[in-house]
């Protein structure tokens, strides 16, 4: 089952933590945004594996874009 870990606020994409393939626990962090010089994480909302990376290091999400997907059905 693939899950995705999604953004909770407007924001830039300032780091991408995890890579594809990374295994990751439940609230790891996948990724970091900036918004209003404060950096939010974006974390996996589910065990497994990052099966993908949704955006890139610079890029402006919306509330609730999907950033990564986990594998849910692996182990980490």
């Amino acid at each position: 089952m693939t899950v995705p870990a999604r953004a909770d606020i407007v924001g830039n994409v300032w780091k991408i933590v995890a890579r594809e393939g990374d295994p990751v626990g439940i609230g790891d962090t996948v990724a970091i945004l900036e918004t209003m010089k404060m950096e939010i994480p974006v974390v996996a909302p589910a065990a497994g594996h990052v099966s993908r990376i949704l955006v890139t290091e610079g890029q402006i999400v919306q509330e609730g874009d999907p950033v990564a997907e986990i594998d849910a059905t692996l182990s980490a």
